[in-house]
């Protein structure tokens, strides 16, 4: 997400968010914060929950494996030569959509194609430009890089009318082939699976017992979707108390993330034992707040982005300072995969319906790495292309 800050389903601090779901969160930016300071927003339950527990330290440990070995396609059409593919960029300074553009390209040098990057500069204007003039270049296919098509729905039905297919990265908010907007298939992880392990994570950190609070942007419907789902991760287990539910919309983040932890701090002192945000980027404009209050950078309350896991989250838990793990988007290897679905369009071929496993990084797991890129794609996709 960004503020000019990513389609969260990606900131200047360049923050992963669409640039369409931004302009939502700008219309409500002012609206005001939702649960979190209302009657009942501290909740009390019985400590613990053993088989919930069991479930997600299972799960959270699966996660964190960063030996996985590719289950991703291992069969499919050989390279298509001569292609061209243009992606048009909600804006690089987007560190989600630069990761992926630089995939994109990675993968084309070995797949033998031309790549060309068009920036639409993280402005609705500049976007619905980038994508004219993607489509006046007639390339073989354009890549929705990090905005809603619905935006540019113009410059989507020209491409759609001259057959040129179309693939999103964090475009619309679930994975795979798209109706209404006409995409040959989106890339993103589920945001089920997201939401639901930075749940279990929480669970599985604090053997059950937890005073959480929870960002959010509620003016997004996706991230909105996202947060209840966490929330609901964590009402499974009765021993993990939601202290507040904090509706801070993304273009604001920076000025108000600051004022409402303090207030938190003050409100709920050592009770604050951990915190689950919709994006990574909260954790970096909390983080004064911390220090201030004489909080040491590797917790309590110890910190999980739901999302993204840009190169900054990963310097922020490397350094242990206010951000104790993220959920990551495989960039690069999302990037070879837009490659590779180009060659299925190409081929006459379906989408290949493969959708990364959720991971979580952490300082213990991350050895120092600034981005989540798992092993055996590249293998594998060279081998599908006889590459």
């Amino acid at each position: 997400m960004h503020r000019n800050r990513k389609a969260v389903p990606g900131i200047a601090r360049a923050r992963p968010v669409s640039v369409a779901l931004l302009v939502a969160a700008t219309a409500l930016a002012g609206c005001e914060r939702g649960s979190s300071h209302g009657p009942g927003a501290a909740t009390t339950g019985p400590s613990g929950c053993p088989a919930v527990q069991a479930e997600a330290r299972a799960a959270v440990t699966r996660a964190e494996r960063t030996d996985v070995p590719w289950n991703g396609p291992t069969s499919g059409p050989a390279a298509v030569p001569g292609k061209t593919v243009v992606y048009v960029a909600q804006t690089m300074t987007n560190p989600g959509v630069a990761a992926v553009a630089q995939g994109v390209k990675e993968a084309a040098r070995v797949i033998g194609w031309k790549v060309r990057v068009i920036d639409g500069e993280g402005t609705p204007a500049g976007i619905q430009a980038a994508l004219s003039e993607a489509v006046a270049l007639r390339p073989s296919g354009i890549v929705i890089g990090g905005f809603d098509p619905d935006s540019t729905s113009q410059q989507v039905a020209r491409a759609t009318a001259a057959h040129i297919p179309l693939i999103g990265w964090h475009a619309v908010a679930a994975p795979g082939p798209s109706v209404h907007p006409r995409l040959f298939t989106n890339i993103t992880t589920k945001v089920d699976d997201v939401a639901s392990i930075s749940a279990q994570w929480v669970v599985a950190r604090s053997h059950g017992n937890a005073g959480v609070v929870l960002f959010t942007d509620a003016s997004i419907p996706f991230a909105k979707h996202k947060s209840e789902l966490i929330r609901k991760g964590l009402a499974a287990c009765p021993g993990v108390r939601l202290l507040a539910y904090e509706n801070i919309p993304i273009p604001d983040a920076s000025s108000r993330t600051p004022r409402e932890v303090s207030f938190l701090l003050s409100r709920f002192g050592s009770r604050w034992t951990h915190s689950v945000a919709i994006n990574d980027l909260y954790f970096a404009d909390a983080a004064p707040a911390f220090r201030a209050a004489g909080k040491t950078g590797s917790g309590p309350p110890f910190n999980i982005g739901a999302g993204d896991g840009d190169p900054s989250a990963f310097q922020r838990i490397n350094g242990e300072q206010y951000q104790a793990a993220t959920v990551p988007e495989p960039l690069s290897l999302q990037g070879w995969q837009i490659l590779d679905e180009f060659n299925r369009a190409f081929s006459g071929r379906p989408a290949s319906g493969y959708v990364a496993p959720v991971h979580i990084s952490t300082e213990s797991n991350s050895k120092g790495a600034t981005t989540w890129d798992p092993s055996g794609y590249r293998e594998a996709y060279r081998k599908i292309w006889g590459k």
